[in-house]
């Protein structure tokens, strides 16, 4: 979890260029594409995926570091950017689900599609918004306390944000779901619409109002807890996650959509407490952060594999290739960090 900053700097382009652009391709690289999402023979949809979730991960990022907020007012952002794409641009979890193999009628009530969107929610939320940004801040840690725009900078992020939307929403919805999925055409209602707007509005407004929240709730005497172990648990915790969206494909689900959505909540919370509690530690460091993020990256990756069924041999080959790179890069900032935490201070 990330600390609240003690002073702001202003920001320089060159300065935080390198930071900038980590996070930019972090963001589609660790959700999207690790995780088997964007397959290489799709690869050219990263460019509007770097524009929306790299750009949106940046932006809620900046805003908590300009509002001296920690990790809970990111999330709240990471949510209204999930419910953007959900409600908003794609509108996956309000169109009927065009997936080959989808049970489309199991989680689908009142013209939403609820397991999918809360699987959604979760996914995006952390995968492309608070791992990416705390794997970004623990490669360059001496920047991780300070916004990182100016506001020139800030203008241009929007409107590529908003263009980059824009791509998604007509390469989606025009062309890939008619064309290549074979869908009927969908409108979604305005009552949906709008209610994704309030949503998206609303949790915007927590983020700001719970900036503060747990910033004093540091336990110098509580333990962090071994570091391997918060590896293991959000490991299990985030490819439990992944069950979720299995049972859209599920013909026969072995559970009510009620008790479905029920556990999911449920498990996020325990996840959200859990990690609470081990970050409120005053020992947590940096250490931790690294099994926290390489530990839920892991999970997405390798439960990936689940849904490679029928892919290209260039598809497979790229994700393994991919995968073990992430591995290594991970490795290696590992290293990294453990070196720094022994390094004497000066």
């Amino acid at each position: 979890m990330m600390q609240p900053e003690t002073s702001i700097q202003t920001p320089t382009a060159v300065r935080y260029k390198v930071p900038i652009w980590t996070l930019l391709i972090l963001a589609p690289l660790i959700a999207e594409v690790l995780s088997g999402s964007t397959r290489i023979s799709f690869i050219f949809v990263f460019i509007p995926e770097v524009m929306v979730w790299g750009v949106g991960a940046l932006l809620a990022r900046e805003l908590v570091r300009r509002w001296r907020a920690g990790a809970v007012s990111l999330l709240s952002l990471g949510l209204a950017l999930s419910i953007a794409e959900e409600f908003i641009i794609q509108q996956t979890s309000i169109a009927p689900l065009p997936f080959p193999g989808a049970n489309a009628t199991f989680d689908r009530v009142w013209g939403v599609n609820w397991l999918y969107f809360l699987f959604m929610l979760g996914f995006e939320s952390v995968w492309v918004v608070l791992i990416p940004v705390q794997v970004t801040e623990l490669i360059f840690p001496a920047h991780r306390d300070q916004p990182w725009l100016h506001k020139r900078g800030l203008i241009a992020c929007f409107i590529t944000f908003v263009v980059g939307a824009y791509i998604a929403w007509f390469g989606w919805t025009q062309q890939a779901r008619p064309n290549k999925l074979h869908a009927p055409p969908y409108h979604p209602p305005l009552i949906l619409s709008a209610l994704g707007l309030a949503a998206i509005a609303l949790l915007a407004l927590v983020a700001y109002l719970l900036r503060n929240f747990c910033h004093a709730c540091q336990i110098k005497s509580r333990a962090a807890g071994p570091w391997w172990l918060i590896g293991i648990g959000t490991f299990v915790f985030g490819g439990a996650w992944f069950e979720l969206i299995t049972l859209v494909f599920v013909p026969h689900p072995g559970m009510p959509l009620w008790l479905s959505l029920a556990a999911g909540v449920v498990w996020a919370w325990l996840a959200f407490a859990l990690i609470r509690c081990w970050s409120a530690s005053g020992q947590w460091s940096d250490k931790h952060r690294w099994a926290l993020s390489s530990g839920a990256t892991f999970a997405s990756m390798w439960l990936g594999y689940l849904s490679t069924t029928g892919w290209s041999t260039v598809d497979l080959t790229g994700k393994v290739i991919l995968n073990a790179l992430a591995t290594m890069g991970f490795i290696i900032l590992g290293r990294k960090i453990w070196r720094r935490s022994s390094a004497p201070i000066q």
